[in-house]
């Protein structure tokens, strides 16, 4: 009964398995397996799919499948070839071999696996990566990692484990490092860890990582984390563990510095350090089960790694904003000034606001503007992205309203609450 029960567990948590004919000798724009690509005590296999068009020296993300699933699948699955055709990067495709009683999951559970240089798929995949640096020229400051459940899962891992191999990750349905205390807590319908009560501290999280890799002082993986708010399998509750893990090895604040809805039941929330950077998002979609990534979320994954030529993910900037509203009846226009009062300029900007009760944008000119009601982010468009030091934009819309015709109490510049100056 034991069995069964977590056979059709794992059927909630495979990604579809394709079945995926090898071609004898790697070619560009094909899913090719690798054998032989250095030390492998995690006895895995290896896929790599390497675009027409790419640089010299391509990214390389590394993208890992959910337990019950292999590398060929996750390539079949996923929109990450496909956004490596668009953007010139290199996916490695790592297959699992542990059974962990769902099958063919990453260990995340191990002792060799929790330690750095330990052994077991951390070990492996480090030596896939290698691989790739190797063969195409990778770019060894340019190394991503992403997955979906147990890939969500062993790339939490990986960023624990080596920082200064991977550059940023994105995790769906993950877990924090070290949740798992051994194997036999390990499959999520019988494991403390996914059983719907873990609540450590942030520091408690936080101290796990730092103990992965003692005494290192270098550069952190940025993180951006995935979770549906109706996942029972992998609780949602994980995801604000994940996010109370990497704030703390941050040394970040756990108050977001940035809240929006970039898309419809897309809740996302950003965590800046000082300089302005977005070291952690985490993104709640309201109402998904366990079924990530899905609906551009991939996409969302590499534009967060910097990969779709959009550049990083935008820094808050010094801002004064004055609003004026011309109203009639059940109708407005406001019309929006936005100077950049810093000394640096500002390459793409997203201004949130919140609209009065009752006021509803019909249209809009100069920026895009998601939702139309409540809380508000309006976007650079593409004559407008820049805003050099003292230098000012005006962006507009039109609304119906029930009433109340006055403006947002306060606006924010990319995370950065910026002063209001009155008309």
């Amino acid at each position: 009964m034991i069995r069964t029960a977590l056979v059709t567990m794992a059927s909630t948590l495979l990604v579809t398995i394709a079945t995926v004919v090898h071609p004898p000798a790697a070619s560009a724009a094909t899913l090719v397996e690798v054998t032989g690509f250095g030390d492998n005590p995690g006895g895995m296999r290896m896929h790599v799919y390497v675009p027409d068009t790419r640089p010299a020296n391509p990214a390389i993300v590394v993208a890992m499948h959910g337990c019950g699933g292999s590398g060929p699948g996750f390539y079949s699955g996923s929109e990450f070839a496909s956004l490596a055709d668009r953007h010139g990067f290199v996916v490695i495709y790592p297959s699992a071999q542990q059974q962990a009683g769902f099958g063919n999951c990453f260990d995340t559970w191990s002792d060799a696996a929790k330690r750095r240089g330990g052994g077991s798929d951390p070990v492996s995949i480090v030596s896939m990566v290698s691989y790739v640096e190797q063969r195409y020229g990778g770019d060894p400051n340019r190394v991503f990692a992403t997955g979906s459940s147990s890939g969500g899962m062993m790339t939490n891992h990986m960023l624990a484990l080596y920082p200064d191999v991977f550059t940023a990750g994105a995790a769906f349905m993950g877990v924090p490092f070290n949740c798992f205390a051994n194997a036999a807590d390990y499959p999520p319908g019988a494991s403390r860890c996914t059983g719907g009560s873990m609540n450590r501290t942030p520091s408690e999280w936080g101290d796990a990582v730092r103990q992965a890799f003692p005494g290192y002082t270098g550069h952190r993986p940025r993180i951006q984390l995935w979770h549906g708010t109706a996942d029972t399998l992998v609780p949602y509750s994980l995801l604000q563990e994940e996010i109370e893990q990497w704030t703390d090895v941050f040394g970040l604040s756990q108050t977001p510095t940035f809240t929006d809805t970039p898309q419809q039941n897309w809740n996302r929330r950003r965590y800046a350090d000082t300089s302005g950077t977005v070291q952690v998002e985490a993104y709640s979609i309201q109402g998904a089960g366990h079924s990530l990534p899905s609906g551009g979320m991939a996409a969302s994954a590499i534009a967060f790694f910097a990969l779709d030529n959009s550049g990083p993910t935008p820094e808050p900037g010094e801002c004064d904003v004055t609003a004026t509203v011309n109203a009639w009846n059940t109708g407005l226009t406001e019309n929006i000034t936005l100077t950049n009062t810093g000394t640096d300029p500002i390459n793409q900007w997203s201004l949130v606001f919140t609209l009065p009760n009752g006021q509803t944008i019909a249209s809009g000119w100069n920026a895009t503007y998601t939702p139309t009601s409540g809380q508000v982010t309006a976007r650079n468009v593409s004559h407008n992205a820049a805003i050099a030091p003292n230098a000012s934009i005006t962006i507009g819309f039109q609304a119906t309203h029930t009433g109340n015709t006055g403006t947002p109490a306060s606006f924010a510049l990319n995370g950065t609450t910026c002063t209001t100056t009155s008309p």
